[in-house]
């Protein structure tokens, strides 16, 4: 069975939710929608205080080349602009509006006809991925628009579409392809007429036999479309090993997708592509997992943008006693939540609640040369000597050492059995060689 070659772990799934039907999560009272929930520059405020919005409407503009616009997922008054903390901990720029009943802006297609026909030429359909906000649904958040757009000199051979959702306890992606197969399918469509290409690939990992048995039912009526069923082995929902799973082609140290021909989009991307070129309609929503070993009713739910997380937990039954900590996406790459009231954002993948025996981190011992970390890490890198380097802020090695390449995965915190907080490490020496090699370029 196909996968990628170098290094790689299979943690506990812990797919709770993998039954769990796409619930639609009613608005809740009031949003704050942050103007930084995707790759690169925040967007640009078009609204102000006191104004009325519908729902889908624009109210932030993605000015600069990465991007995205932003849209109302409420109608409702604008209470104000100000910093709120978002999933992150940090306090980001965001728009407070009070809801009141729907009122979708106009132009919206809200019904749930299949529209299949394609009839936008493919310069407008990246205009219209651009105009809609859509952004890369699998945790990178990167301007979906962007990836559509083949840079000069580069061909697109292959469209390959994440259905590996490789994380612990996340369903989002799996239920989607369970739940909205021919809506994806369209989508893929839709990309690969915006890319020129005549061949997609879905890679699905092989501990969702459901989706893979009806996903590759639906493409026999799609040419150019296939299905490739993977070894399950984290992280290979993360771009290069998906391609090295799915084609058999590396991408070189420090290069993009498209210098192997190759664009990589998730199932959720698939599907918001799908709504906002045949629906007309913005990323206002996306589906999120709430799941934890101790949870009274795990679920996938189809939430509002910022929609505070505190509302989701209170939809599957509130936190038990023996809660831990509150996760922000997978237990892998996610983020520990410093409060629940922060709002669910574009990259909001999945609301994980871990018990104090899960959260409990190993006590930190020394290093016992065991090289576990190095058998495991998916680029080839040496953790326990990035983590030494970082630790002893000596940037120009951590540099040598092709510290930029480390995709934070945690597979070496994960195998470590002496518990060494070396993505902790790696993290914040990535952050400060960047830095460095950011000012020494400009």
């Amino acid at each position: 069975m196909k996968t990628f070659k170098i290094g790689g772990v299979h943690p506990p799934e812990n797919k709770f939710a993998w039954d769990r039907p796409i619930e639609v999560l009613p608005p809740p009272k009031q949003v704050s929608i942050p103007l930084s929930q995707h790759l690169g520059v925040p967007a640009v405020p078009v609204v102000a205080k006191g104004d009325k919005i519908k729902t889908g409407q624009l109210i932030a503009r993605g000015e600069a080349f990465i991007s995205a616009n932003i849209h109302s997922s409420v109608t409702g008054t604008v209470l104000k602009i100000d910093d709120v903390a978002d999933t992150s901990g940090y306090r980001k720029r965001s728009i407070v509006i009070n809801a009141e009943e729907d009122e979708w802006d106009e132009g919206i297609d809200t019904g749930g006809e299949l529209l299949t026909e394609i009839s936008l030429e493919p310069a407008a359909i990246v205009k219209k991925v651009n105009e809609k906000g859509i952004v890369g649904l699998g945790g990178a958040t990167f301007p979906s628009h962007v990836k559509l757009m083949v840079p000069k000199g580069k061909k697109a051979e292959v469209l390959i579409i994440n259905g590996v959702e490789c994380e612990p306890y996340l369903c989002a992606d799996h239920r989607l392809m369970l739940e909205k197969c021919e809506e994806m399918l369209v989508g893929i469509r839709i990309q690969m007429k915006a890319l020129g290409v005549g061949r997609a690939v879905i890679g699905i990992e092989s501990n969702k036999p459901d989706a893979i048995e009806k996903v590759s039912a639906a493409v026999k009526a799609w040419p150019g479309i296939e299905v490739v069923s993977l070894k399950v082995k984290y992280p290979q929902g993360a771009e290069k090993q998906l391609i090295k799973a799915v084609v058999n082609r590396e991408v070189p140290s420090g290069k993009l997708p498209i210098e192997v021909g190759c664009v990589v989009h998730n199932v959720g991307t698939a599907f918001a592509v799908y709504e906002a070129v045949q629906k007309n309609k913005p990323l206002i929503d996306r589906v999120v997992t709430v799941a934890g070993r101790s949870l009274k009713k795990p679920a996938n739910f189809l939430v509002r943008i910022g929609t505070p997380v505190s509302v989701l937990i209170d939809a599957v039954g509130g936190l038990p006693e023996d809660t831990g900590k509150v996760i922000n996406g997978g237990p892998m790459m996610g983020k520990a939540l410093s409060e629940l009231d922060v709002p669910v954002t574009k990259g909001t993948s999945g609301i994980l609640v871990f018990t104090e025996e899960e959260a409990h981190r190993k006590q930190v011992q020394n290093c016992i040369r065991c090289a576990r970390c190095l058998t495991v890490c998916p680029m080839g890198l040496e953790p326990y000597l990035l983590s030494q380097l970082a630790d002893k802020k000596r940037d120009e090695d951590c540099e040598q050492e092709r510290i930029m390449d480390c995709m934070e995965c945690g597979s070496c915190l994960y195998i470590c059995p002496s518990g060494r907080p070396l993505l902790d490490q790696i993290r914040v020496g990535k952050a400060r060689t960047g830095k460095m090699m950011r000012e020494r370029s400009s």
